[in-house]
């Protein structure tokens, strides 16, 4: 990409990056990725219309679930528009104020999956734990109470990152290393002091690490419950209604691990690979959330399965 680096006055365009060295390929990269959006967005949206539709969906599992569908539905739509310029249109070019706008929807519904595959990890522990009072605890409104909550929190949490992104001067670089804005990759191209935009970014992260802290104590307390299960037939059936969310959990946080250990162990590494597994977490939940749980949720299969019945019928 023939596009200079360096200019003395403070800059007014970023440039995004799809893969260096190959934008004679990137019309032929744009078909796979326009499948996996079309994927996603269908998938997501297929999930929330029969749980609106569906009485017999109606429970705070698949409440939670509608809530992971939204988040990747938003991070599936936040980063739609630049991939598809970069890939399909070879234009890299963005304006600091949308690039700031689309940093904090990635960042935002990021922080909001994450939560959400917490809650959803308090939701089995209730489930398998103390199954009696699981009615009681998750009612509707309760639900819809963490859902608020926890939204608003990621809103509050990722608010700053425009905010201080803002402020900064930009006036030596604009390459950005990737086809979409993230913070830690536009504060890196300020030529003004960003350590409060680094401090504050540490503690964002430092939130996510919690969150998967207490996913995994709430597996390590299931798995104890289990093991207290006399028959290991019973064991089986209780913890595959975890697998689904397993599932999710893994396909999110372990991209997000493996790129931080690349940058972190693998600095010499290809650039390809660190934008590959980076668009590997933006792509892949999205798409396989909505595949997991109609595939392994026999509720959500059955339901499915008979409104297309109803259909060709």
């Amino acid at each position: 990409m023939s596009i200079l680096n360096i200019s003395i006055n403070e800059i007014s365009t970023f440039y995004l990056v799809g893969f260096p060295d190959m934008e004679s390929a990137h019309i032929w990269i744009s078909i796979p990725i326009c499948l996996l959006y079309t994927v996603a967005i269908l998938g997501n949206c297929t999930i929330l219309f029969f749980i609106k539709s569906e009485p017999s969906l109606h429970e705070p599992m698949y409440y939670f679930l509608s809530m992971l569908a939204l988040s990747d539905l938003g991070l599936s739509i936040s980063s739609l528009p630049t991939m598809l310029k970069v890939f399909l249109f070879n234009s890299p070019e963005i304006s600091p104020n949308v690039c700031f706008a689309q940093q904090f929807f990635i960042h935002e519904f990021s922080a909001m999956e994450s939560s959400v595959l917490l809650i959803m990890s308090f939701d089995r522990f209730i489930a398998i734990c103390n199954p009696l009072r699981y009615s009681s605890i998750l009612t509707s409104a309760r639900v819809l109470q963490i859902g608020l909550a926890f939204a608003l929190k990621n809103v509050l949490l990722i608010l700053p990152f425009p905010v201080t992104l803002k402020h900064l001067r930009y006036c030596k670089k604009n390459l950005l290393s990737h086809s979409y804005c993230l913070h830690q990759d536009v504060m890196k191209l300020a030529c003004s002091d960003n350590k409060v935009n680094v401090i504050y970014g540490l503690f964002v992260a430092l939130s996510g690490i919690l969150d998967i802290t207490f996913i995994f104590l709430s597996y390590a307390l299931i798995l104890r419950a289990v093991l207290g299960i006399a028959s290991q037939k019973e064991r089986l059936k209780v913890l595959s209604t975890c697998v689904s969310h397993i599932c999710a959990v893994l396909i999110f946080y372990v991209p997000v691990i493996s790129l931080s250990v690349i940058y972190r162990f693998a600095k010499r590494s290809s650039p390809i690979t660190k934008i590959l597994m980076a668009d590997i977490f933006l792509l892949v939940p999205p798409v396989m959330n909505p595949i997991i749980y109609c595939v392994k949720s026999q509720q959500i299969r059955n339901v499915i399965l008979e409104k297309l019945c109803q259909k060709q019928n």
